[in-house]
């Protein structure tokens, strides 16, 4: 598939990228969304969405096949990982899913069209996106979004990362010239300053995505007429009651292990830990040797990607560590692929959370109740995006408030914690009326 040049991340990897180039693609998409994309109708982008949500379903979509054949090279996750991926994202990119986004974000579908029973919603006239990190989903819905709103989009990805937000923005180019018009797509090395000052002199909100460092240092670079909108470090974990787990070990094991292997653990909605309650008819260390199956069944058929040398040492030295508690410890057991570092898996009787090396490396801890369980994690309160939770109908609802008191933004079942619905609340925050300026009009004597 030869792609046209149609974005700045299409240059030959030989060209350079200089703030001059830089200016001028925001100033054009700015000048083209005012042209092209305020006169759209909000329904009419869904509808153009929603097309390309079903079309990059098809196994024949040439995007797909693309991003399938090459994904593996450009990005380093396999193929499986990547279809698996892609497909939890564009199966929500729904005409009725956008169409509730923008009911629950802003009260009608018609508010970013002009005045509605007195107010009109607008979005930013640039909006830059800078995202972190391999995986291309939050990039995707983060360029649906400046779509919804009618903004004139600058995506300033990762180093290396933009083969997949590429092909999105193309898709968008071939659904619509005049749509695709209003996005730019570039990558270069964060901290590059003569780039990253001329993209923030230009736009009127950033978004950006990263670690806490990154956020502090992107937002102090910023005018101060500039809204800043940072999404920084988070972790997930999972939590199965006692009576979930009597019902069905296996199927449980199995769901974990789909949260764990969703993009090969990266990410902030992946579990570190999945807590287990203890004095039940099932065991956790049951549970973990039943996660520990699941993951080398999964292996079979969604392989992990290929590591760089550290990546697999570091999971090594874990795995010794770990070897050696467990051969004088009884509360500590270690399952592991042969021969591979595919998946580890780590059952510990201290409860106390622990960071993963991730890339399939868990840990499974037994304890009381939940109270136990946030004792625990207290050390990372304020960095919990979500938690996968297994529990009964009947103690669902007391556990959700007793997480949401602790400060917990997103409950999810098991087994979808890497799959947040289009409507998810990141960080506990509106996805659209985040990026909404309200103008409204009072009625006149």
């Amino acid at each position: 598939m030869n792609l046209p040049n149609y974005f700045l991340a299409d240059l030959p990897v030989e060209a350079s990228l200089t703030p001059t180039l830089i200016t001028d693609a925001c100033r054009q998409i700015r000048r083209n969304r005012q042209q092209y994309l305020l006169p759209r109708s909000t329904s009419s982008i869904i509808q153009i969405l929603d097309s390309l949500g079903r079309e990059w379903l098809q196994v024949d979509s040439p995007f797909r096949v693309h991003a399938l054949e090459q994904g593996p090279g450009k990005t380093g996750f396999t193929e499986r990982t990547l279809a698996h991926g892609l497909d939890s994202f564009f199966t929500q990119l729904t005409a009725e899913n956008l169409e509730a986004l923008v009911v629950q974000e802003l009260g009608n579908v018609n508010r970013l069209d002009g005045f509605y029973e007195g107010a009109f919603a607008r979005g930013p006239q640039l909006l830059l996106q800078i995202g972190a990190g391999s995986i291309p989903n939050p990039v995707l819905l983060d360029m649906a979004l400046g779509l919804l709103t009618k903004s004139a989009q600058f995506i300033k990805c990762a180093s290396g990362q933009s083969f997949i937000p590429r092909l999105f923005a193309h898709s968008i180019y071939e659904a619509d010239s005049k749509l695709g018009a209003c996005i730019e797509i570039a990558e270069w090395k964060g901290g590059t300053d003569i780039l990253d000052s001329a993209a923030f002199a230009e736009a009127d909100c950033v978004s950006a995505t990263g670690s806490d460092e990154t956020l502090a240092a992107i937002r102090n670079k910023l005018p101060l007429k500039t809204r800043f909108l940072g999404y920084g470090t988070r972790v997930s974990f999972g939590y199965i009651t006692r009576e979930a787990l009597a019902r069905d070990t296996k199927g449980l094991a199995k769901l974990a292990a789909q949260d764990v292997a969703a993009w090969d653990q990266q990410g902030c909605l992946s579990p570190h830990v999945i807590y287990v309650e203890a004095g039940g008819k099932a065991t956790p260390d049951l549970f973990a040797q039943r996660l520990s199956e699941e993951l080398d069944a999964l292996e079979e058929h969604q392989p992990r990607a290929q590591l760089t040398t550290a990546e697999a040492a570091a999971i090594s030295t874990r795995r010794s560590f770990y070897e050696v508690r467990a051969a004088h410890s009884p509360d500590t057991q270690m399952w592991a692929s042969s021969g591979s570092t595919a998946w580890t898996v780590i059952f510990e009787g201290e409860p106390q959370f622990q960071m993963s090396c991730l890339n399939r490396f868990v840990y499974v801890k037994p304890v009381a109740d939940l109270t136990q369980t946030l004792q625990a994690a207290e050390m990372v309160r304020d960095k919990v995006s979500s938690v996968g939770l297994a529990a009964t109908a009947a103690q669902t609802s007391d556990l959700a408030a007793q997480l949401a008191h602790w400060g917990i933004t997103r409950i999810c079942p098991l087994g979808e914690m890497q799959r947040p619905p289009l409507k998810w609340r990141h960080d506990g925050r509106s996805p659209l009326a985040d990026l909404i300026t309200w103008t409204t009009l009072e009625s006149q004597p």
